[in-house]
């Protein structure tokens, strides 16, 4: 169990560093101006490299962490509300790179609908929902 632990903590950690840095892509092709087409698009490349390393890991994280949950019974019975949590919290990170995958598209189409500042807010909510998950794991409150 322990090994699975830690592959379900090493791609946890390396999904959330994709979508810790995909809005900061997002930040600056806000502020690319109209004329500069080579930035723009070397940001477009970047951020579409990193969204496919985003997707690729989220499946073993919430494998493993599936595994755990499933195949080790942890989080099951009375006094484990906090697993309920945690769940909760990763279909919301699951939707959040969703929604990445959403804006990288009409970044692409020239149809960014958000200021940087905009994406500055929207870059902490994973860094929110990373806290939720650890405080969940860590001192299961419920």
């Amino acid at each position: 169990m322990l090994w699975v632990k830690s592959f379900h903590i090493l791609f946890v950690a390396s999904w959330f560093a994709g979508l810790f840095y995909l809005p900061r892509i997002f930040v600056n092709l806000a502020m690319v101006a109209p004329e500069s087409v080579a930035e723009r698009e070397r940001l477009l490349l970047m951020a579409r490299k990193l969204m496919r390393f985003t997707h690729i890991l989220s499946v073993p994280a919430v494998g493993f962490g599936a595994w755990l949950w499933l195949g080790y019974g942890i989080g099951f019975g009375p006094g484990n509300g906090w697993m309920h949590a945690k769940l909760v919290v990763v279909a919301l990170a699951l939707a959040y790179q969703h929604v990445c995958g959403r804006m990288l598209k009409q970044f692409a189409r020239h149809a960014n609908r958000h200021s940087h500042i905009w994406y500055r807010w929207f870059n902490e909510l994973p860094v929110l929902m990373m806290l939720a998950a650890i405080v969940l794991v860590v001192v299961k409150p419920f």
